[in-house]
């Protein structure tokens, strides 16, 4: 995805992955910018760790209290959060006024329930398998925990389920509920993961985690060049098979 957006911007960058134990994370960090790195995506389980390193960080960073993205500029490491951003980009549409569900607990739900009480959702419960971890965050970010998977007209999964083969929606506790009008899965793979196939038999609008790692890349792409990512170059990449 990244590749295609530097091939249709003209820029001779490279995209590489660095597996990265969370013993070293720090010490990996501060030496990229070094090594003629301009930036860094951070995912599961550095978002906290990538937080907490920067300097400086963007009012998204700061407020959810995880980062993403980061940025090397001058020797200064810069965090932001383009999951929140991105989330409501590939969302599509406001979710003022809408009751809201989030499953997980995790950096990336931290990100959605912040982003949805920014937009205005009327309410934003958070289940999390740990009820202790749902309350905390919760607590932080202004919402209110659930003591299990309720009705709501937007759904959104940040847990891992789905990753794995033989995960169930039971996992979830969505075995016993009805798909509310929208659900979105920030889980992607290559084949319907068991929350959209679940969402799919109601009927409603689904919207898949590609989209919304599609819509962050581009945000974190636009923090390190200063330009319009192409978004459609972007989704082509991501949507093609290995």
């Amino acid at each position: 995805m990244m590749a295609a957006a530097f091939a249709e911007l003209e820029l001779d960058w490279r995209y590489l992955k660095l597996p990265v134990p969370p013993e070293r994370f720090a010490e990996t960090v501060r030496a990229l910018p070094g090594s003629g790195y301009v930036g860094a995506n951070v995912t599961v389980p550095h978002k906290l760790a990538a937080h907490d390193l920067a300097r400086e960080r963007s009012p998204a960073a700061t407020a959810i209290g995880a980062a993403n993205t980061l940025t090397f500029s001058n020797g200064v490491i810069e965090a932001d959060n383009t999951d929140a951003g991105g989330f409501l980009d590939a969302l599509g549409e406001p979710p003022a006024g809408l009751r809201a569900l989030v499953l997980g607990a995790g950096g990336a739900a931290r990100a959605v329930v912040w982003a949805l009480r920014e937009a205005g959702a009327a309410e934003v419960a958070v289940w999390n398998r740990t009820p202790e971890r749902a309350e905390a965050l919760a607590r932080e970010l202004g919402a209110r925990p659930a003591a299990r998977p309720e009705p709501a007209d937007l759904l959104v999964n940040a847990t891992p389920v789905g990753l794995g083969p033989s995960d169930s929606l039971a996992e979830l506790g969505l075995d016993i509920l009805d798909p509310p009008a929208v659900v979105v899965d920030l889980v992607y793979g290559a084949e319907p993961t068991p929350v959209e196939r679940w969402a799919s038999r109601g009927g409603g609008r689904v919207v898949g985690g590609l989209e919304v790692l599609v819509r962050q890349g581009a945000r974190s792409l636009e923090l390190w060049t200063g330009r319009e990512a192409p978004i459609e170059a972007m989704r082509a990449a991501a949507s093609s098979p290995a």
